[in-house]
């Protein structure tokens, strides 16, 4: 049975991101308590206008291809670091502590 306060979780944890921090798609699935990864992508394009998408990244810590200079620049303008194409992970990412 789906758990349908999921996207819910999903959104109020990415609203939670502090600006200059990062998380992965993965690291918010886990956040709230869950292994769907994609689900986490699929509540962000369908929702996530009004939370801090750009704060959640791949794994590698790329951005979205699709969405690359937009996301890279909200990043850059809060402070987030890029080491090439991949966001510091080490200086940026959060643990929702």
């Amino acid at each position: 049975m789906p758990d349908e306060t999921l996207p819910l979780r999903i959104l109020a944890c990415v609203e939670s991101i502090p600006p200059g921090r990062v998380m992965s798609y993965g690291d918010v699935a886990e956040f709230v308590g869950s292994r769907a990864v994609r689900m986490v992508g699929r509540v962000l394009a369908q929702d996530g206008a009004t939370v801090p998408w750009h704060r959640v990244l791949r794994a590698d810590g790329t951005c979205a291809a699709h969405l690359y200079d937009e996301q890279r620049q909200r990043l850059l303008s809060e402070g987030v670091r890029f080491i090439g194409h991949r966001v510091d992970l080490a200086a940026h990412r959060w643990d929702g502590s």
